[in-house]
């Protein structure tokens, strides 16, 4: 597979506004949901790293939708998409208000929007994730695993011989959607912060351990919190592993409208500027994210 696409250019070029109907609901972890809408557009054209706004059709507060990216996408009996599916943690008015909508109502979905993550030919994908940040994670391993495509036209899939995904929870209640990442991943590696499963402490010690017993060429795609990003950066930096960061920037348009969501990114004369998370991300090569 020697085909290499930027972020930049898998970016779809139209956005869809659909109001559908809740498939599935379901609690995952603790305070984690996952929720699937019957959406045979946003199925076909959505790659993995790009989201969503999402909103609860017919209420007008909270009035602003919420950034959710996507976790999967259903196939109807004939392996056609027909649906696609988010996961998110809750939090807040949005999100108590969300959790509490069961099978059968209506929420407006647009999208797909931002970039997704890069195509680049690798021996070993290494995905790092905290808290609610393995959202972006699941359809790019199966991309990079040759197992799905994704995206319209159809991008190139199978650019990766191994895909391990590393991540961390405060606690296992956190941890979501394990058996997914279990038989979609090559292997699935956990820490958490008091212990209570797999490795007892941050998941960047995974990454460290991973880089430093890799003899093959690495390549690592984050999501997660803030400071956990930086220490993978820095992390990516001092190995030489190319690396990219799926920002969890707040955003209240999620079409570059209102500017709420800038980040401080290097430019090409190695001053930073403003980019906007919902245009230009939300996936940023690692090196030119200024923290």
């Amino acid at each position: 597979m020697s085909t290499a696409l930027s972020n930049t250019e898998v970016c779809s070029a139209k956005f869809d506004f659909v109001s559908t109907r809740i498939a599935i609901h379901r609690c995952i972890a603790k305070d984690t949901w996952q929720l699937t809408v019957e959406a045979p557009e946003l199925a076909r054209h959505t790659v993995p790293g790009q989201f969503f706004m999402v909103r609860i059709a017919g209420r007008t507060d909270p009035l602003i939708g919420r950034a959710l990216a996507m976790y999967d996408r259903n196939l109807d009996r004939d392996e056609q998409p027909e649906g696609v599916s988010v996961v998110y943690t809750v939090k807040g008015k949005f999100t108590q208000a969300l959790s509490q909508c069961v099978v059968g109502d209506q929420v407006e979905f647009w999208g797909p929007l931002g970039n997704g993550f890069s195509i680049l030919p690798t021996d070993h994908l290494i995905l790092v994730a905290g808290g609610v940040g393995q959202t972006p994670m699941l359809t790019l391993a199966s991309a990079a695993l040759g197992k799905s495509q994704y995206g319209t036209p159809t991008q190139p899939n199978g650019y990766a011989k191994r895909v391990t995904l590393c991540y961390g929870a405060r606690t296992k209640e956190y941890l979501a959607g394990l058996a997914d990442f279990e038989k979609t991943c090559s292997q699935v590696r956990i820490a958490t912060d008091d212990g209570s499963f797999g490795h007892h402490g941050r998941v960047t010690d995974l990454l460290c351990s991973m880089l430093d017993e890799s003899s093959v060429n690495c390549r690592i795609a984050c999501c997660g919190p803030e400071s956990m990003m930086e220490a993978v950066s820095r992390i990516a930096l001092e190995y030489g592993v190319q690396c990219e960061l799926s920002l969890e920037t707040p955003m209240a348009c999620g079409i570059g409208i209102c500017f709420t969501c800038v980040a401080k990114i290097k430019q090409l004369d190695g001053e930073w500027d403003y980019q906007r998370t919902c245009i230009d991300g939300p996936v940023f090569d690692a090196k030119k994210v200024v923290w």
